[in-house]
């Protein structure tokens, strides 16, 4: 659970956010195009989203790709972590490009992530890395079948629309 004060959002924020999680145009100046939807410039588009990322209110920005359509492997996996160790691990984990996604949870396998690389060959070869540098061992659960959930959730309010 989310603990201590959201960040505060300013409304162009919000409103970007928005705009820009029903997907970024696939264009030449894709920034501009959004900023003109939004009244701002393609400058502005883009120091607004650096300013987002840098301060932690988005974590990531970027494509989101069916990697196995492309002849790549996505695996999801957990370690069972020390709560002494959980940060150190982490940043191991972390710091490797074939991983997505790191998150916390409450349960003996408590840090799941995502590993996506170019082949299931490679996808071992994350786990072994991983598994080398930290001792502990990877459980690894590949993807059976794909679901689609297509989830959205607004930054602005229902009553902040219209203002």
């Amino acid at each position: 659970m989310f603990e201590g004060p959201a960040p505060l959002l300013e409304r162009i924020d919000a409103r970007l956010i928005d705009r820009l999680h029903g997907g970024l145009p696939l264009s030449e100046r894709p920034f501009a195009e959004v900023g003109a939807d939004l009244g701002m410039s393609e400058d502005e588009v883009i120091e607004r989203l650096r300013h987002l990322l840098a301060h932690g209110v988005l974590t990531r920005f970027g494509p989101l790709f069916q990697i196995e359509r492309a002849g790549g492997q996505f695996l999801l996996a957990a370690l069972e972590v020390a709560a002494s160790e959980f940060d150190r691990v982490a940043a191991i984990v972390n710091a490797l490009p074939e991983v997505a996604h790191n998150y916390r949870r409450e349960h003996h396998l408590n840090m799941w992530f995502v590993i996506a690389a170019g082949s299931t060959i490679e996808v071992d070869a994350a786990c072994e890395r991983i598994e080398k540098q930290t001792g502990l061992t990877v459980h690894r659960f590949p993807k059976e079948r794909e679901f689609f959930v297509g989830l959205r959730l607004a930054a602005e309010g229902e009553g902040d629309a219209a203002r």
